[in-house]
């Protein structure tokens, strides 16, 4: 049985428990932790089942079929939570929903909003977040590729890559360098169809744990002026504020894999017999599980405070969330990583759910910001808090 006495805890409230005793039920009965042979397919097919089921009401605000009247980061990651325990794919399916469209829902027009969001929700198209560079991933003010106003339009020029649905998305939230200023504050953001001529998928790229990737390539990609997200220079503002808010569910969906471990380890212990007891009974494997388990109440006190942080104190975060990514990243690695061990042979094993498990957790501590950018956040913060103000 999957531990939810989390829920109980004050950071939540009775609709976020009544969502994870729902959906968790829901996943049990359509979602399957099995490789999927065609990973396009499999992603297109689980958002429309999510979309068709009301699970992707939490990626849009209520104006546009959402849940709440704005996104509800508590939401977000019980959900992710849920979905990851039961299958890493339906995770990704569902977050890229939320981050491939969070920058409309933050600073579209009602326009905009209202052409893109209602399908998100639905799950009828599929959303991209085109941040990445060759040369431009953690040091996000490197863009290069450049966005030139030509009249009515602009002229997009260039290449972003470990783009995640890149090839199966409707359109993309691009981030591109229009110039007003130098580094991060002459960057502005787009949203472009995936049909529009000058816009090709470069690449796929092949990752450990499955996923839609990719690199895109923008050869005199015109779209109209009217398809940038909030003012000029606005870009890099656009896309650290959607960050804020999903990096929180990445550390949610790390404890859904590490509460999976968890699981796994467990059933496996108190079954495996050795020199004449279980697995369980030896104090060594006692220990690794209290290692396992307290580091997961740790990560999701931090995951859930960060939150709360944004819902309830309308507060950005920057800290808090920073925190929870890394720290929940961290020890999920950690906790599959014992699980994998406490199944011997069979950890390795290919198709074994451990096996999956490694896989699916390594990427989450590179992604939205890897650890080492992490605590470059927290120190910078914690340094300005500290500093006398002029």
């Amino acid at each position: 049985m999957r531990e939810r006495t989390h829920y109980d805890w004050p950071f939540l409230d009775d609709v976020h428990r009544a969502q994870a005793n729902a959906l968790d039920q829901w996943a049990a009965e359509h979602l399957s932790d099995a490789h999927a042979e065609d990973v396009d397919a499999a992603c297109r097919q689980l958002a429309g089942e999510l979309g068709r089921a009301g699970w992707l009401r939490y990626c849009a605000g209520k104006a546009w079929g959402g849940a709440f009247e704005s996104i509800d980061t508590r939401s977000l990651c019980v959900a992710r939570e849920t979905l990851a325990w039961h299958s890493g794919l339906a995770d990704f399916a569902f977050a890229m929903q939320g981050l491939g469209s969070g920058s409309i829902s933050l600073a579209g027009t009602q326009a905009q909003q209202r052409k893109y969001l209602p399908d998100v929700v639905t799950g009828r198209r599929l959303a991209a977040f085109a941040l990445s560079e060759p040369d431009a991933g953690s040091d996000v003010a490197a863009i290069a590729t450049t966005a030139r106003r030509d009249g009515a339009h602009y002229v997009l020029d260039g290449c972003k890559t470990w783009i995640s649905n890149a090839g199966i998305a409707d359109f993309y939230c691009v981030f591109a360098r229009t110039g007003e200023a130098p580094g991060s504050r002459g960057i502005s953001a787009f949203v472009v169809d995936a049909d529009t001529p000058g816009l090709e998928v470069a690449e796929r790229i092949p990752v450990m744990a499955p996923h839609p990737l990719g690199t895109l390539r923008f050869t005199g990609c015109r779209v109209p002026a009217e398809a940038m997200l909030g003012a000029p220079g606005e870009g890099f503002k656009i896309a650290m504020r959607n960050l804020d808010v999903f990096r929180t569910s990445v550390a949610a969906a790390s404890l859904g894999f590490a509460r999976r471990a968890l699981d796994e380890a467990l059933g496996r212990v108190t079954r495996r017999r050795m020199l004449g007891q279980t697995l369980a009974d030896f104090q060594l494997t006692q220990a690794a599980l209290a290692d396992m388990a307290t580091g997961i109440d740790a990560a999701a006190l931090l995951t859930y405070r960060a939150a709360w942080v944004r819902d309830c104190k309308g507060q950005r975060g920057t800290r808090e969330v920073a925190m929870a990514k890394m720290v929940a990243t961290e020890t999920a690695q950690q906790v599959i990583d014992k699980a994998v061990q406490l199944f011997g042979g069979l950890g390795v094993k290919s198709g074994m759910a451990v096996e999956h498990l490694y896989r699916e957790i390594r990427p989450l501590r590179i992604y939205e910001g890897a650890t080492e950018v992490q605590k470059l956040i927290i120190g910078r913060d914690l340094i300005k808090a500290a500093r006398p103000a002029e």
